[in-house]
Order: C-alpha cells, then sequence, then structure tokens
C-alpha cells in the first residue's frame, strides 16, 4: 500500500495560508482602512478564475484555498475596524477619522 501525501501537504498549506493572511489583514487596514476589501474581492475573484483554468490539481486546490481566505479577508478587515475601536491594536495617525 503506497502512502498518499497530497492531504496532508494541502492541509499544511492551507494551515500557512491562513496564517499569512492574519498579518495581512491587520496591515491592510492599518494603511487602507476599509477601502481594503475591495482588494481582497478582486484577488478572489481573480484567484477563484484562476483556479478553474489551471491544470494541476493541487495548484488549483492552493488557488482556491488562497481565494476564499481573501474572501474570509473581506469580513475579517470588518472585524479588525472593531478591534482598532477596541483599542486592541494601534489606529493609523494618517488615517484618523477617515474610514470608508
Amino acid at each position: 500500500m503506497e502512502l498518499n501525501y497530497w492531504g496532508l501537504a494541502v492541509g499544511a498549506a492551507t494551515f500557512v495560508i491562513i496564517g499569512v493572511f492574519h498579518p495581512i489583514v491587520i496591515k491592510a487596514y492599518y494603511y487602507f482602512g476599509l477601502k481594503s476589501r475591495w482588494w481582497f474581492l478582486a484577488g478572489g475573484v481573480l484567484l477563484s478564475a484562476a483556479a478553474l483554468f489551471v491544470e494541476n490539481l493541487i495548484v488549483s486546490i492552493l488557488l482556491g484555498v488562497v481565494a476564499f481566505s481573501m474572501f474570509w479577508s473581506i469580513k475579517e478587515v470588518t472585524e479588525q475596524k472593531k478591534r482598532v475601536e477596541k483599542g486592541w491594536f494601534p489606529e493609523n495617525p494618517a488615517r484618523k477619522g477617515k474610514d470608508s
């Protein structure tokens, strides 16, 4: 019986991708505010489309994971705004009061 490690590899890659998006969301909100949601939406749509056309199964899966991590980041940017308002994260002084 041959072991198939692809499931574990994709699981580990998903874990890393989700971990990488946490600081990306924090920085995106700090520098761009709620406008960064549009970049996450655009990136998610583009990567979702790319996942449909990539022939390699593993690459397609990873593109899908990154795409849906970007979609989830749209929600997280809104949550980040609440975390900043609670004082859990610093507010960018250059953007103070300019959130849209």
